[in-house]
């Protein structure tokens, strides 16, 4: 018999936009019925403007509008700290479950009822799922690091010979292990890997393991049926209409928290798409950045591309919310002191980086006062110009970016914990809107990061 699988991922901050969140409940309560089952593979709680201000819970919100059966933990689910992950498990009404997340040496979540797989039945078949997180996620997320991930495809492996010997005549795996899917796909049993973690989309099978994938932001969902690959797909949500009961609730929420204050206004729209965020230098790279440098006085600034969410152009009047929706962490500013060698270092991070949740040709560096020069032949950067003058290698150069690249040696390596010279009381998004009320909102593009070809 057929089942469906109903597959949503990485809403992150799409509850930050009511009509968006109100589409992608629209889309998912349409694909649902008897025999589907509605599943999401984490990053659904966090990072967003709505996510910081109640610490994740706008996501039981959610939950309660498309009422999932299965949800497994991404790495930002952990965003507020442990408790906070349990309370959202223990409020939301679907099973949590987790076969690699540990705690104290104890599956995490037991007490609030997360299991390490679960069976259900649908349409006379008994599906079998289970979940995995990925590994990096203490390197990731500094609130994470009192919890173990254990090694994903060895508890993936148990888990699922488990679910055989249950009778389970489909398995499938809820995964956010990004680009890690692959190898999960070739060394598992399993019959389907939804994925998450990645915000591009997939649908394709890897050594006979359907592997799929919706992107980030709520912008589509995936539909899986299980007895014919040629009728599964990618759903964009952007074909329904919202649905207003989520509008309505998401609205009310925003304006409880005093988020809609206008604090300047755009004429020409500014993109935040995932092209734009990952393809080179953008107009709100470069918005971002300037802030960071205006801010601190350095003689540069650098913002990871991932640290900007994508999501809406901004445009017209921009609020205190859109703007916390960019950088949506509660990450302080930081400075420190390089060479010129030690900052060459640093901008060989941009590129070419082996990160689960990205593509292999993105760009990773937004940056102030620095012109670069990129290769995407063999991922070469060179820096031309630093503050208006020739790159000096022996010259030693303040940087301002955020904290959170000191605690992370998943991006731009070079930068380690201790290395900061400062830091600052201002957390990303405050130095966003201050900087916005004090300057406005109008960058351009500059040639600060030039493609060699």
């Amino acid at each position: 018999m057929s089942v469906r699988l109903v597959q949503y991922s990485d809403v992150e901050n799409a509850c930050d936009y009511p009509r968006q969140i109100g589409r992608l409940v629209r889309a998912i309560r349409e694909r649902s019925s008897e025999d589907a089952l509605v599943l999401g593979t984490g990053d659904n709680t966090s990072p967003g403007v709505l996510p910081l201000v109640t610490r994740g819970k706008q996501a039981i919100e959610f939950y309660d509008a498309v009422e999932p059966d299965v949800e497994t933990f991404g790495n930002h689910d952990f965003d507020y700290g442990v408790e906070a992950t349990l309370e959202i498990v223990r409020n939301s009404p679907q099973q949590w479950v987790s076969a690699n997340v540990f705690r104290h040496g104890e599956p995490f979540g037991a007490e609030v009822g997360v299991e390490p797989w679960v069976t259900i039945e649908r349409n006379a078949t008994t599906v079998g799922v289970t979940g995995v997180t990925t590994q990096r996620t203490g390197s990731l997320n500094p609130t994470a690091t009192e919890i173990e991930f254990r090694d994903p495809i060895d508890a993936a492996e148990e888990a699922v010979a488990d679910l055989r010997r249950e009778g389970a005549d489909i398995v499938v795996i809820c995964s956010h292990l990004g680009r890690g899917d692959d190898d999960l796909a070739r060394e598992v049993d399993a019959d389907v890997i939804l994925g998450g973690h990645v915000p591009s989309t997939r649908l394709e099978r890897i050594e006979g393991t359907l592997v799929t994938r919706p992107g980030d932001g709520g912008d589509a969902i995936v539909e899986v049926r299980t007895a014919s690959d040629s009728e599964s797909n990618i759903v964009r949500t952007d074909a329904y209409a919202p649905a207003m009961d989520a509008v309505e609730t998401f609205r009310d929420l925003e304006a409880s928290a005093g988020l809609t204050e206008v604090v300047a206004t755009v004429d020409e729209p500014i993109e935040r798409t995932e092209s734009t965020l990952f393809g080179g230098e953008s107009r709100v790279g470069n918005f971002v950045a300037d802030a960071y440098r205006w801010k601190t006085g350095a003689d540069l600034a650098l913002q990871k591309s991932g640290g900007i969410r994508s999501g809406e152009a901004l445009a017209g009047e921009v609020t205190v919310s859109e703007l916390i929706g960019l950088v949506p962490f509660d990450e302080p500013i930081a400075t420190a002191s390089l060479t010129g060698e030690q900052l060459a270092a640093v901008f060989d991070g941009a590129v070419g980086l082996d990160l689960g949740f990205a593509e292999t040709d993105w760009w990773h560096a937004h940056v102030s006062g620095v012109r670069l020069e990129w290769d995407p032949n063999d991922n070469d950067v060179s820096i031309t110009q630093v503050n208006g003058d020739p790159f000096d290698p022996d010259v030693t150069y303040e940087l301002a970016t955020s904290e959170y690249l000191f605690h992370t040696d998943d991006e731009f390596p070079v930068l380690r914990e201790g290395a900061q010279t400062e830091i600052t009381d201002s957390t990303q998004y405050e130095v966003l809107v201050e900087y916005a009320r004090e300057r406005g909102i109008d960058p351009s593009i500059e040639g600060r990061v030039r493609r060699r070809y």
